[in-house]
């Protein structure tokens, strides 16, 4: 059960996060939409769209700026530049045409470089048709290792990050295959690793996997120059498979229906039925709640956590048929805190802050 305490300061840090770090996300993509201008027409179309399509993931991840003792404005700049990586990455993958692993491998080398502060950077295009960026990509990347450089404890937290940076690539190598291939090499690949997360499917790993949250809050505890490798390793496993499958398990959810219609990769559609559905989902919101409970800050954890449910659960998508029985079941299970934040969340959406 949530805590008045918990819901007091819970709300509190979500008024923040919407009359200060929004603004700020929206000034960092503004500097990065004109770079992205200067690039070569297909790339800028490509730059462009995930910035104008995909601006919910930058605010989502910006909340880690208001983690206790971060620089919350060089924060959302590393955020910023790093979610914007994934998202232009993800694009140049699912919508030129192209369906290459060893171009979708290089270019995603820039996850990795762009958390290693202190490592060498790579040639992103080089085995990508397309070329003349005007500098976007690699100025995204050597904005994020100026910022991870700053953060006093981001050596305690560096082999996580790079963990989870190089398994997020690996998802997005295999994931943008042709269909043919698709499958059988992202099973190859998971089954590589599921033996270390005992209780969790396949495609579940593989939906862990997507999220850049546990990035961002390696990040944010880097801003602790007394932190522990230990504490480190705590966050990672709190955070992988639990808090990040949540996330992305409740994305590919909204977006069932629409992917199903197009033939595109799902991996909620690996669940057998409704009754699946509800139940894993609840089982990843039920053990992501205990993990956040375990972390420094439990709080705030408990807060992405429940803001997640709220933010996802309130798209408009989920008013069909299906997704509606199955938002109501996520919403009994999570109680009137997560009920009051998707209040607040379906507000915003009206508004058009989200």
């Amino acid at each position: 059960m949530t805590s008045f305490l918990t819901m007091a300061s819970g709300l509190k840090l979500i008024a923040r996060f919407v009359g200060k770090v929004f603004p700020l996300v929206d000034g960092e993509l503004a500097g990065w939409r004109q770079l992205a201008a200067d690039a070569e027409p297909d790339l800028a179309a490509q730059a462009l769209a995930s910035i104008r399509d995909k601006r919910f993931h930058c605010l989502g991840g910006a909340v880690y700026s208001l983690y206790p003792g971060v620089d919350t404005g060089r924060f959302v700049r590393l955020v910023v530049a790093l979610q914007t990586i994934s998202d232009y990455l993800d694009n140049l993958c699912d919508r030129a045409g192209i369906a290459d692993e060893e171009a979708f491998r290089q270019l995603h080398l820039a996850m990795t470089d762009a958390l290693d502060p202190a490592g060498t950077t790579h040639d992103y295009y080089r085995a990508y048709p397309l070329k003349n960026d005007g500098g976007y990509l690699a100025a995204l990347v050597a904005a994020c290792r100026e910022e991870t450089a700053h953060l006093p404890g981001y050596g305690r937290v560096r082999p996580a990050a790079l963990r989870l940076a190089g398994l997020y690539s690996e998802l997005q190598i295999y994931k943008h295959l042709d269909p043919a291939v698709r499958e059988e090499k992202m099973a190859a690949w998971g089954g590589r690793h599921l033996a270390a997360h005992p209780g969790i499917t396949l495609w579940e790993f593989a939906a862990a996997t997507g999220s850049t949250l546990g990035m961002f809050m390696l990040c944010a505890l880097a801003a602790d120059p007394e932190l522990t490798g230990d504490e480190a390793e705590g966050t990672y496993t709190a955070y992988f498979p639990w808090i990040c499958g949540l996330h992305i398990l409740l994305d590919y959810f909204i977006d069932l229906a629409e992917d199903r219609g197009h033939g595109d990769l799902n991996f909620v559609a690996y669940y057998r039925n409704e009754d699946e559905i509800t139940a894993r989902l609840t089982h990843f919101w039920r053990r992501a709640m205990d993990r956040a409970g375990s972390l420094a800050e439990p709080s705030f954890a408990a807060t992405v956590v429940y803001g997640l449910l709220a933010m996802y659960l309130s798209d408009p998508k989920t008013q069909a048929p299906l997704e509606g029985r199955v938002k109501a079941a996520l919403l009994d299970a999570a109680g009137a805190y997560a009920r009051l934040l998707h209040s607040l969340c379906r507000l915003l959406r009206r508004r058009g802050v989200l």
